[in-house]
C-alpha cells in the first residue's frame, strides 16, 4: 500500500516545504498562552489515490488503460485529483510559511497520536473529509482531553457546496484564511454533537465499527467508553454525530422495525418505517433538509385543494415558490441548538401503526431511546461508521455541552 506523502509525489508532484523558523507567533485563540504550533491537514483521498492503493502493482501506464477500459474518465479523475492537491498544496505551503509545522494525513493514515499531536485539525476537501476529521477529534479517543478545533478548506468549490468549510473565496485565497486563523480574526464556533450509548451492552463483547465509506469498508481505529447506568452497564460509543445518526435495515427495502421513547417518556411507540434519522442544527441543512423538504409542485397541489374548499380568492396572489423555500428554510436550526430533531423516514401510518397512536413524525426532543426489532440493521454515525443494531439493540442519543466540536467562522 503507497504511504500519502508517496502518492503525492507520484500523482502530483508535490514536495514538501522546508520549515521555516519564525521565532514570534501570534497567540492562538482566546488563552494567551496557546500558540499554534502544529497543524494536522486531513487530505481527502481521492479517487485516483484509491486507484492506486487498490492496483499498487500495476504501473501508471497501466492502471489508466485499465481505469479506461471500464468506460471510466480518466481524465476527469486525474484533473479533479489535481485540483484538491493543488489547494492541499497551498494549505501546507501557508501554514509552513508562519513557522507552524505540518503533518498530512488521510483517511487511510489518520490516527489517534497524529490528533493528540495537532493544535490544529484542517480537513481539505468537501464536507466528507470535515466529517471524517470531526468524527476522529472526538473527547472519547484524545486521552489528554484537549479539545483541538477543526477548520476546513473547500478544495472543489465550483462542484462541492461545503458547508462545513470555510467560505468558498479563501479555497483561492488561502494565504489571507491563514494569516486570519494565525492572527485569530475569527469567532469561535461551538457545533452541538450527538453521544449515543448502548445500553445494557454487554460488557464482554466489543462492538466493531465498520467504514461505510465507498472507498473502505473496513474495521477502524476505535476504543469504548464504559460506563455505569441505572439500569446496569452501558458503553458510549467514541464516534460523536456532528450531523446526524441513521438507525435502519441496511437492505433499503425491508422495513424497519423500531420502538422509540422521547425524552423520558413513559409511552414507547411501535413504529415501522424506512429508518430513524436523529439530526443537530449542523445536520439539518443535510439529511434532514432533504427527507422533508416541500417542492413548489408540492406546495401548488396542496393551494389547489384549498381553493377548492373556500369561495375566497386570497391565494391568488401567493407565490408557491417562496411559500415552499421559507417552509424549508425553517427545517433549519442553529448548529449550537442543544436539542435533537427527529424524522421517522415515510412512517407507516395504518390502523395499527404506530402504535400507540400520536408519535408525529418529526420533532425535537432533548433525548431519544431506540429499541431495534431489526433483522439486519445498522447505526450509522454521520453516514460512515456504522454499529451492528439489530433485535434487542438499545440506544440512548443525547447531547452534552462538552461534547460540542470546536471550529470557527469567518463569514464577513
Amino acid at each position: 500500500m503507497y504511504h500519502l506523502n508517496q502518492l503525492i509525489r507520484n500523482v502530483s508532484g508535490f514536495k514538501p516545504v522546508l520549515f521555516q523558523n519564525i521565532s514570534k507567533l501570534r497567540h492562538f485563540g482566546t488563552n494567551p498562552r496557546e500558540k499554534l504550533c502544529r497543524v494536522l491537514v486531513v487530505s481527502k483521498l481521492t479517487r485516483l489515490e484509491f486507484e492506486k492503493i487498490r492496483e499498487e502493482l500495476l504501473s501508471d501506464e497501466r492502471l489508466e488503460q485499465k481505469i479506461r477500459d471500464r468506460g471510466t474518465d480518466y481524465d476527469a479523475i486525474k484533473y479533479y485529483h489535481q485540483l484538491h492537491k493543488t489547494v492541499e498544496e497551498k494549505v501546507v505551503r501557508s501554514f509552513q510559511a508562519h513557522g507552524i509545522e505540518v503533518k498530512v494525513v488521510n483517511r487511510i493514515t489518520i490516527h489517534k497520536d497524529a490528533l493528540q499531536w495537532a493544535d490544529l485539525i484542517v480537513p481539505v476537501g468537501g464536507d466528507g473529509t470535515f466529517l471524517l476529521a470531526a468524527g476522529r477529534a472526538s473527547p472519547f479517543f484524545l486521552s489528554n482531553g484537549k479539545k483541538t478545533p477543526v477548520v476546513g478548506f473547500n478544495s472543489d468549490p465550483r462542484r462541492s457546496e461545503g458547508r462545513l468549510m470555510l467560505p468558498k473565496q479563501y479555497s483561492a485565497n488561502v494565504g489571507e484564511a491563514v494569516q486570519r486563523i494565525i492572527a485569530s480574526e475569527f469567532r469561535w464556533m461551538h457545533r452541538s454533537r450527538i453521544r449515543t450509548t448502548l445500553v445494557g451492552a454487554d460488557t464482554t463483547v466489543r462492538p466493531s465499527p465498520m467504514d461505510l465509506h465507498e472507498f473502505h469498508s473496513q474495521p477502524v481505529e476505535h476504543k469504548e467508553v464504559m460506563s455505569t447506568a441505572p439500569n446496569g452497564k452501558s458503553r458510549i460509543l467514541p464516534y460523536l454525530a456532528l450531523n446526524e445518526v441513521f438507525i435502519g435495515e441496511m437492505l433499503s427495502a425491508r422495513v424497519s422495525h423500531l420502538h422509540l421513547r422521547i425524552d423520558q417518556s413513559e409511552v414507547v411507540t411501535k413504529t415501522k418505517s424506512s429508518g430513524l434519522c436523529v439530526s443537530t442544527g449542523t445536520g439539518s441543512t443535510s439529511w434532514l433538509t432533504s427527507m422533508n423538504r416541500l417542492s413548489t409542485n408540492n406546495v401548488k397541489d396542496l393551494m389547489e385543494i384549498i381553493k377548492k374548499r373556500t369561495a375566497s380568492g386570497a391565494l391568488d396572489s401567493i407565490d408557491a415558490e417562496s411559500v415552499s423555500q421559507e417552509y424549508n428554510d425553517d427545517l433549519v436550526f442553529a448548529p449550537d441548538d442543544p436539542r435533537l430533531c427527529y424524522s421517522i423516514r415515510e412512517q407507516i401510518c395504518v390502523g395499527v401503526w404506530p402504535n400507540p397512536k400520536g408519535l408525529e413524525s418529526r420533532g425535537f426532543a432533548k433525548e431519544i431511546f431506540v429499541k431495534s426489532r431489526c433483522v439486519d440493521a445498522s447505526l450509522v454515525i454521520d453516514g460512515s461508521i456504522a454499529y451492528n443494531f439489530n433485535d434487542g439493540a438499545r440506544a440512548l442519543l443525547e447531547v452534552y455541552p462538552e461534547d460540542s466540536l470546536l471550529t470557527i467562522d469567518m463569514d464577513d
